[in-house]
């Protein structure tokens, strides 16, 4: 007599056969002999034939630094996220190397008294930024620091620039300016100047200063194509230039339709001595930043700006995204698209994640 589990075991066999009498004569030749969810089926596989990964040497943490002692501003459009005072900042930049952030930048809120027209406290070496980078490098000197380079921090008016007397940004007496910014800043420490202002010829203006001034091994990371976007609301109430703007900064940030320029601006930037380029906004312009990689094989960065951030919190805090899931692919999707690290005010929680799986 047949065992009970032989039984189970032909009876299976049959069923089978009779399913496969119902297919097409192409399923029962085998087809398809290709099947892709083989490779998804378990967890180990996934990880196995997965193209992308992300690491905490990807991950930039954007400071934002005020005046004070034992100081934390929240920035109300960034929930989250606050500016800190340089003690604070210390203590923030000492926690990012413990968890393998290979760098944090700076951005400044300057107190309104100091903001005037002609952007003076920027070229002031003892100002709240350069006060943060000595700190901070004193404390952590194994992290580098990242030092924004435009005059919106400075300004009353909250442009990148000097103004000329129609209102209209100066591009020429605008690179004097930055030239002596950027001085100042390498002079305190900085490691990566980081141009964000958008004027013409201010890559070769600062490179050339630097090798004339003995800093020939401060990097230059350009926002080499930076776009007039509506993605910069929250940052520009955390450095306080929002409420200074008077018009907008189309005529020297980048039109969001152009594509195509992007590359001229990259090019240019490239030649005149950039060591990294940055494009900004992120995930509205992941084809920027894929034809930029693709085209230059230069180091390039993304910046997931204050807008992103502040609208997948949001989302997340009404249960409408799962946080943690958008968070990493959003980030996942920069690193595919070319990425070699990305600006995220999401980097201490995204590396601590990281560092806790593996």
């Amino acid at each position: 007599m047949a065992s009970p589990s032989k039984d189970k075991t032909v009876s299976l066999r049959t069923e089978r056969a009779k399913r496969a009498g119902t297919r097409s004569p192409a399923l029962k030749s085998g087809y398809p002999a290709t099947r892709l969810r083989r490779n998804r089926r378990s967890d180990w596989s996934r990880r196995l034939v997965r193209e992308t990964a992300l690491t905490p040497d990807d991950l930039i943490w954007p400071l934002f630094v005020i005046d004070g002692d034992r100081a934390r501003s929240e920035i109300e459009s960034m929930p989250g996220v606050a500016r800190l005072s340089i003690d604070l900042a210390v203590r923030a930049a000492e926690d990012a190397a413990a968890i393998g952030l290979p760098a944090i930048a700076l951005f400044p809120n300057t107190e309104p008294s100091l903001r005037d027209e002609a952007a003076s406290q920027a070229f002031n070496p003892g100002n709240l930024v350069c006060r943060a980078v000595r700190a901070i490098k004193q404390a952590v000197p194994e992290i580098g620091i990242i030092c924004d380079v435009a005059l919106d921090p400075y300004t009353s008016h909250g442009h990148d620039g000097l103004l000329d007397e129609d209102g209209t940004v100066d591009n020429d007496r605008t690179l004097e300016a930055l030239v002596t910014q950027a001085l100042v800043q390498a002079e305190a420490g900085c490691d990566i100047l980081a141009p964000s202002d958008m004027m013409d010829g201010r890559i070769g203006a600062i490179r050339a200063a630097l090798e004339e001034n003995g800093f020939t091994d401060t990097q230059i990371l350009s926002y080499a194509a930076k776009y007039a976007s509506a993605y910069y609301g929250p940052f520009r109430d955390a450095v306080g230039s929002g409420a200074q703007l008077r018009g907008d900064k189309k005529t020297y940030q980048m039109d969001p339709a152009n594509g195509d320029e992007a590359l001229r601006e990259v090019a240019l930037d490239i030649s005149e001595g950039a060591d990294m380029v940055m494009v900004k906004p992120g995930i509205a312009y992941l084809d920027i930043v894929w034809r930029v990689k693709d085209a230059f094989k230069l180091p390039t960065f993304v910046y997931q700006t204050s807008g992103e951030y502040a609208m997948l919190t949001a989302a997340a805090e009404r249960g409408w995204l799962d946080r943690d899931r958008v968070i990493l692919e959003n980030l996942l999707a920069f690193k595919r698209a070319g990425a070699d690290a990305i600006f995220t005010y999401f980097a201490p929680e995204v590396a601590r994640r990281l560092k806790d799986e593996f």
